[in-house]
């Protein structure tokens, strides 16, 4: 029997089960997001300890660290949009979700981009210049934390503007999101079969492709955010098709296709900076055409 109470305007409703449920939901996939930034660390280290007893061939530890990262990509794209499909988004699910990032798509995929990439390079016998090329690998992986922490908190600020600012266009992401930059560090490491560097040179570039990618958090360009697909609505057959050819193809070939997916969302970036910029390039020449028709006119 319903009280008396019951539906009047500002009588608190009990919160049920299942909304209690559909709050744990979100937090569970943080959850899991923070343990494997956690394992990713864990095994990371593991990995450096095998390589530094001269083991450096496949090391399935690098491999694990890298899978863990991956994976937590996928739980972190969906603990929010679950948040949002359930309507239980809320001030302290956004926090812990920042809190998780931090750990698992910053400090997790700096430390592995060091001991992996880094670390074990041989400059045959020359110790001086191996210790200020580490001293470099130090400062680029703290650059990657860093920029991937400033990216987070310049995120949160977007979206909970203050009152009178507008907030940023939903569809894209200001700057590379950390997971994209984290999964790049993921896949490539994958890709290699897991093995630490050795190579000076491949060891370069991979610190300024670190560097690269740590930049691109911080800066302007814009990235999609697949935020206006709709889970809940209808699919076409040929959807359904085209997502069971991609679990396919990562799963017979995930080497190659995760790394190709990680570095589209990368360039894509670049795309669409270019594409913005050759639009301005034509709006000034179009209003500098008007403005010579006029003069000729007059």
């Amino acid at each position: 029997m319903s009280s008396a109470t019951d539906g009047l305007p500002g009588t608190p409703v009990p919160m049920t089960r299942s909304r209690k449920a559909a709050y744990a939901m979100p937090t569970l996939f943080t959850a899991g997001n923070i343990f494997l930034g956690f394992l990713a660390v864990v095994k990371t280290i593991q990995g450096a300890l095998v390589a530094s007893g001269g083991d450096l061939g496949f090391n399935p530890h690098f491999e694990i660290a890298a899978k863990c990262i991956g994976i937590a990509v996928v739980l972190d794209g969906l603990d929010g949009r679950i948040a949002r499909m359930t309507n239980t988004v809320s001030d302290f699910g956004r926090e812990l979700d920042s809190l998780a990032d931090v750990i698992t798509f910053g400090i997790a995929p700096s430390i592995l981009a060091f001991f992996w990439g880094v670390q074990f390079v041989a400059f045959d016998g020359d110790s001086e210049v191996l210790q200020h090329f580490r001293q470099a690998g130090y400062f680029v992986a703290f650059l990657y934390l860093m920029c991937g922490a400033a990216r987070l908190a310049r995120f949160n600020v977007q979206t909970a503007p203050p009152p009178g600012k507008k907030k940023p266009d939903h569809r894209y992401f200001v700057g590379l999101p950390i997971p994209a930059a984290a999964g790049v560090v993921a896949a490539l490491v994958y890709a290699g079969n897991s093995q630490p560097l050795t190579d000076p040179y491949l060891s370069f570039v991979w610190l300024l492709l670190v560097g690269m990618v740590s930049l691109l958090m911080v800066s302007t360009w814009r990235y999609i955010s697949f935020k206006d697909l709709a889970m809940l609505q209808p699919r076409k057959p040929l959807s359904l098709i085209r997502f069971g050819i991609l679990i396919w193809a990562i799963w017979n070939y995930s080497h190659v296709v995760l790394l190709a997916i990680a570095t589209v969302y990368l360039l894509s970036g670049f795309v669409l900076k270019a594409s913005s910029l050759w639009r301005r390039f034509r709006k000034r020449e179009d209003v500098s055409e008007g403005e010579s028709h006029e003069a000729v006119s007059v």
